[in-house]
């Protein structure tokens, strides 16, 4: 299983992709995360730390710009394998140009078995060519799109069904549905999934705004790690679940802005 999580920077996308990493590999999987952020965090409740040797960093400090899988390849909690693209420093170069060199490197070095789960957690700029790489290249096939009930949010997550849409006609990325990860908004849950439904597709998660999320991220563990018997880390297990179990993935029908409005609007009393 090859998946994909986007979503609008902040939205918790990175929190959610290490749980549900921690909970496929708790379910007997071989997981890999691959974070495509040039933040390189998606790994850090998973590793205990920040990511100090991304993919891009170790091929620039190469002399003849090759890497071996033992320095990109991390183990993190459970075994997971976790790799992070990193970036340019802020403000130089493309950020989506570590994506594109990060995944043509892991290709060319096999370091990942055809049996693994594979989970790339991907910025939701997909209006950058390098953000969109895993869904145009076929890196992903199972997108799913982290967002919360808030207009920026759902507007990020809007463009992304956008992204889809345009090269499911060339590849087999297909949207999975919208992990709603709650702000306490008014009746965000039920904007969630009638925004899902406009879009072809389902709520398949809503994740319950929760202290024990920063709890856990202030000791650097996922909540599956730091609280394994807690109702949030259960929310995670069964959202793990539903993902390995889908069947509905489909080519979505993004709404336009004015559409977008209104339907927030619906919700907003």
């Amino acid at each position: 299983m090859k998946i994909a999580f986007y979503g609008k920077g902040g939205i918790g996308k990175s929190t959610t992709a290490a749980n549900v990493s921690a909970a496929f590999s708790q379910k007997g999987h071989k997981v890999c995360q691959i974070g495509c952020d040039p933040k390189n965090d998606s790994t850090r409740l998973l590793l205990g730390h920040i990511c100090k040797q991304t993919v891009l960093d170790t091929v620039r400090d190469s002399e003849d710009g090759e890497v071996t899988a033992e320095q990109i390849v991390h183990e993190g909690f459970n075994g997971i394998k976790c790799v992070e693209a990193g970036g340019p420093e802020p403000g130089v170069g493309c950020a989506g140009r570590g994506i594109i060199v990060a995944l043509e490197k892991l290709n060319a070095l096999n370091v990942i078995p055809e049996d693994s789960l594979v989970l790339y957690d991907v910025l939701g700029d997909v209006v950058c060519g390098g953000f969109a790489v895993p869904i145009r290249e076929g890196y992903a096939t199972d997108i799913y799109i982290v967002s919360s009930g808030e207009l920026m949010s759902l507007y990020a997550a809007n463009n992304i069904a956008k992204g889809i849409c345009r090269f499911a006609g060339r590849g087999k990325a297909r949207l999975g549905g919208i992990i709603g990860n709650s702000r306490n908004t008014v009746n965000e849950e039920k904007l969630l999934k009638e925004f899902a439904a406009r879009l072809n597709t389902n709520l398949i998660a809503f994740i319950p705004r929760d202290i024990i999320v920063n709890q856990a991220e202030n000791k650097r563990q996922t909540v599956i790690e730091f609280a394994p018997t807690s109702n949030q880390a259960e929310v995670y297990r069964r959202l793990a679940e539903d993902i390995e179990n889908n069947q509905k993935l489909t080519v979505p029908t993004p709404m336009t802005f004015e559409e977008l409005e209104e339907l927030i609007s619906k919700y907003a009393d």
